[in-house]
């Protein structure tokens, strides 16, 4: 039965309404199951007819005779014509679909497709395909690879000119799988591999990778290049579905789901399947780390541009380097007279720069592969590998010139929860920009929260990092000490002082400030380490940071946030990195413009402002250290933040802008940083002051138990929700170092249900505004 897209209903008024009636009978039979249900069924002089006033350019005809000649017994050889007739009625739709701007679907802009379509024409080339594995008896039919590589480009032609045909063919599992086999032919690889990525995007349900036939096996088959493809197929079956923008992405939702769903998802479960393939991660890390020759000057990348008009496609720029490697080999055994090259098509003499591009979109699929697999279950033995097999040094060894070879000009920001442009199908430009931030999304996720992160220094720099714990009289870090030196980068400089670099010389309004940001910041994360904070100060990284947000104009709340978070891990327990900061914020205008910048936005600044507060607990305790007095008898920073009225305005503010329906990833830490006000005015006996000073605001502002009754909700899905995640707990107690014991009894004190208590939320509301028993769903 052909697919029932949505073009069975856009039959045109010209065709005339003899054209309807066949149109309709087939509609309506695939619609019942019975009746006429493909136009096989019509008698050829009736299509024959019809075909001349509706312009069908024969295909229902030729799709009769090709359904006649393809039954069961049938010598497959001989449809091959017919096929390639077919094909070329198609193709020039489909060329001209994606080397335009891309638009929906329609019939006017496709009519043979959607002919074809609607005469069965995708069913069929399905059955033609499986034809060898539905036949249980005799000798089985012989498609010859040419055959089967020209079916695919039909049945991928339709994909992207008709709607409704993709989805049509997701919902066959037989016959996805049945693809998956195909990739083991060479020949047929490429248009294989991208009819199953166009299928697999669009399916509802992540396919289940375990239930490929021999897939190890198939994956150890393959060469660089096809594996390299294989990760485009790859990413879409490891990577949980989007969730879009709407209420899904909060908590709340989150938690209520994992409620209903305690096994592990389809993604999570292939993650672990890849992972478990033999020799899987070790082929990835080479892939990502191999080198290429780059252009000689400046004429090659000029030349470039030429094709990027129409090469919008991953398929037509593999294929393009197919046509290459084809050339390369024939040459071998032939003249290389210079006359003979220049008399080949233009389309066979690709640019040197072209090869560049070509190894470029590979590695945006691999490292994405790659960082997937390294935010999911089997982090840790993800990560010994990845170390085992020098990763790190790999892509040290390519930073100038390959992945910072150039700045592309025209990017965009992509958040983290957003989906960047790591899609195959966008220009070269586009894929230079997402190999960057791919490259940058592998680094954070590498050395967040993990000792290997010092597999990004080389091994001068780690000497340096044991001098500054030996000069600070401070325990050097086990993780440190444990580095293996063999796994570091090579040379002088490591992947984290190159990064540093280059974001030093990034365009103030450049996307890449937000990504960079995040990665430098993940080396700091965890529990803060003196000498990590000490090597970026000396390398100017505060300096850096405070002029992006004070001198240089820069208006990205997404730059600020990540530049606010990387500040508060820096500055964090360091007396010389607030010696430093008052430095720099060397007048009262400089300062206030500081904190015009931090109360733009809490949700964006409040890891700075945790940083800020949790600092001045510890200054406040170390009154025998002369430098510490010193710093924070100067400090502009540090004397605001010592003013309780101040320490209440950034609570009451932080507890107004969220509620439990609203809590996400990203502005849950604006609880968080709550809650360490409260725990540190708690050690020193405060607690009731803070409490009370919240009613007040309460009554000031005219709406009494609101502020008090919506952080009582908070701390209770903030029980509910860390109380069973040992990792964010740890993240917790790692990063304030304040023991997780202690955020639990803090928390389940405000909770208190004594009235008398005065540490109790409960007693600063007065009964007819109480409403602390609600459950979570209905607020």
């Amino acid at each position: 039965m052909a697919t029932r897209s949505s073009g069975f209903s856009r039959t045109q008024t010209s065709r005339g309404n003899s054209c309807k009636n066949i149109f309709n009978k087939i509609r309506q039979g695939q619609i019942r199951g019975v009746g006429l249900t493909r136009g096989s069924q019509f008698p050829v002089a009736l299509l024959e007819e019809r075909d001349k006033r509706a312009q069908w350019q024969g295909i229902p005809v030729l799709l009769r005779r090709l359904h006649e000649s393809s039954h069961p017994n049938s010598d497959l050889s001989k449809i091959h014509s017919m096929v390639m007739e077919l094909s070329s009625l198609l193709s020039m739709e489909a060329m001209s679909f994606v080397t335009e701007e891309r638009k929906t679907p329609q019939e006017s802009i496709s009519p043979n497709t959607y002919t074809f379509d609607l005469f069965g024409g995708v069913d069929l080339f399905v059955e033609i395909l499986m034809r060898p594995t539905l036949t249980v008896q005799g000798d089985l039919p012989i498609l010859s690879d040419d055959l089967i590589k020209d079916c695919l480009s039909v049945l991928y032609n339709c994909c992207i000119c008709t709607e409704g045909v993709t989805k049509s063919l997701a919902a066959r599992e037989d016959f996805v799988t049945f693809l998956f086999t195909l990739m083991s032919n060479k020949k047929i690889f490429l248009q294989t591999a991208t009819l199953i990525e166009d299928i697999l995007s669009v399916r509802k349900e992540i396919i289940q990778l375990e239930e490929i036939p021999n897939l190890a096996s198939l994956v150890q088959s393959f060469n660089q290049q096809q594996l390299a493809n294989f990760c485009r197929i790859l990413s879409v079956t490891i990577s949980e579905p989007d969730v879009g923008v709407d209420d899904k992405h909060t908590l709340l939702a989150r938690s209520t789901q994992q409620k209903t769903s305690t096994c592990p998802s389809r993604a999570e479960s292939n993650q672990v399947t890849l992972v478990n393939i033999p020799g899987f991660i070790e082929r990835l890390c080479k892939l990502a780390t191999r080198k290429v020759t780059e252009a000689a000057d400046a004429s090659a990348r000029l030349e470039l541009e030429d094709w990027h008009s129409w090469l919008d496609n991953a398929l037509v720029l593999d294929a393009l380097m197919q046509l290459a490697i084809e050339e390369a080999e024939q040459s071998s055994t032939e003249s290389s007279d210079e006359s003979s090259l220049s008399s080949r098509p233009l389309r066979h003499r690709l640019p040197q720069s072209m090869k560049i591009v070509h190894e470029i979109m590979y590695k945006v699929e691999v490292l994405y592969v790659l960082c997937v697999l390294l935010m999911g279950r089997q982090r840790n033995q993800v990560h010994r590998m990845l170390a085992e097999f020098k990763l790190i040094p790999g892509l040290n060894n390519l930073f100038d010139k390959l992945i910072w070879r150039r700045q592309p000009s025209g990017h965009v920001l992509h958040r983290q929860n957003q989906n960047c442009d790591c899609s195959p199908f966008f220009s070269p430009l586009h894929q230079e920009i997402s190999f960057k931030i791919q490259f940058l999304r592998l680094l954070q996720s590498f050395s967040d929260h993990h000792e290997n992160k010092y597999l990004l220094l080389s091994g001068q720099e780690l000497n340096e990092l044991s001098d500054i714990y030996l000069n600070a009289n401070v325990f050097e870090m086990e993780a440190l000490n444990n580095t293996d030196r063999n796994l570091v980068c090579d040379g002088k400089k490591g992947l984290l002082t190159r990064l540093i670099s280059v974001m030093k010389k990034e365009p103030i309004d450049s996307s890449f400030r937000f990504w960079q940001a995040r990665a430098v910041e993940s080396f700091l994360r965890g529990t803060p380490s003196y000498a990590d904070q000490v090597f970026l100060l000396r390398r100017g990284l505060l300096e850096h940071i405070l002029y992006c947000i004070i001198d240089s104009g820069c208006k990205s709340h997404d730059v600020l946030q990540s530049y606010f978070d990387l500040l508060g891990e820096l500055m964090k327990f360091n007396i010389d990195a607030f010696k430093r900061f008052n430095k720099y914020v060397n007048t009262e205008e400089k300062f206030q413009m500081f904190l015009t910048q931090i109360n733009s936005s809490l949700v964006d600044s409040n890891m700075l402002v945790r940083c800020i507060v949790l600092s001045l607990d510890r200054f406040e305790s170390q009154t025998n250290d002369v430098k510490v007095v010193e710093v924070f008898s100067e400090c502009r920073l540090l004397s605001h933040m010592a003013q309780v009225e101040n320490r209440l305005s950034f609570l009451f503010r932080l507890t107004s802008i969220i509620n439990v329906q609203t809590l996400t990833q990203e502005n849950v830490s604006c609880l968080n940083t709550s809650l360490v006000i409260l725990m540190l005015a708690r050690r020193r006996d405060k607690l009731p002051l803070y409490l009370s000073a919240l009613r007040e605001k309460e009554y000031a502002e005219k709406y009494p138990g609101c502020l008090l009754n919506n952080f009582h909700n908070l701390l209770r899905f903030w029980q509910h929700h860390y109380l069973n995640k040992d990792k964010d707990s740890t993240c917790l107690e790692n990063s304030s170092c304040i023991p997780f014991t202690y955020w639990k009894e803090t928390v389940s004190v405000l909770l208190g249900s004594g009235r008398s208590s005065r540490c109790a939320i409960a007693s600063y509301i007065d009964e007819a505004y109480r409403d602390l028993d609600r459950d979570f769903l209905e607020l």
